[in-house]
């Protein structure tokens, strides 16, 4: 069960989640329940998208002066980003330099190789959303250097099924483990009881 996962209290690193496109942070509310028992330092900013109309690096602009106003430049933190929100916290880590502060980084169902999903969106009306694309000028930037991440505890959860983020089974960073969740939507990558026992496993595995 999922509170047995995580059943010894014990300090951890604060914890930044960053949440997707048409997401607030209520979509980690379950999640939150569980780290709440363990007093793990939370940021769980709002970032609002426009429905996908402000381009990613705005928003992960945003994300660092957040995290800065929060814990300084200096503490070191963990980060977990679903869907759009873990190519957020990945600009972020290899653009803005937030990879020398974090140590784990969870990547959940997000587009880190691009959807078919954002294929024909048009980068002219949706900048957020057409950075999604597979074969993005920003994911190409991203996955052509990965010398930030590579010091990070990195682990890519994904669905097989994900139709949000297709094909499911690339929705991969190029470095770190990879972990299939056994659901079948995109939404229950944060929802399903399987899902959090994962990601509290990983998160409290020190």
């Amino acid at each position: 069960m999922l509170t047995d996962v995580a059943s010894v209290a014990r300090p951890h690193r604060p914890l930044v989640l960053v949440h997707g496109l048409w997401d607030t942070p209520k979509l980690f509310g379950r999640l939150v329940k569980v780290l709440e028992q363990h007093q793990v330092p939370l940021l769980i900013p709002h970032l609002p998208h426009r429905l996908g109309v402000v381009p990613l690096s705005t928003l992960a602009n945003t994300l660092d002066a957040l995290i800065v106003e929060q814990w300084g430049s200096e503490m070191v933190i963990d980060v977990l980003g679903f869907s759009m929100g873990g190519v957020i916290s990945r600009i972020w880590l290899q653009q803005f330099g937030g990879a020398r502060r974090t140590s784990r980084f969870l990547s959940v169902g997000s587009p880190q190789q691009g959807t078919f999903t954002a294929q024909l969106i048009p980068s002219w009306l949706f900048a957020g959303l057409a950075d999604m694309k597979r074969g993005s000028p920003l994911l190409h930037k991203l996955n052509s250097d990965v010398a930030a991440l590579q010091d990070l505890d990195c682990t890519s959860f994904f669905c097989r099924w994900d139709l949000m983020v297709f094909p499911g089974w690339q929705a991969v960073l190029p470095v770190g483990k990879q972990q299939e969740v056994p659901v079948i939507t995109h939404q229950q990558l944060m929802s399903h009881p399987r899902a959090l026992e994962l990601l509290v496993s990983t998160l409290f595995d020190d």
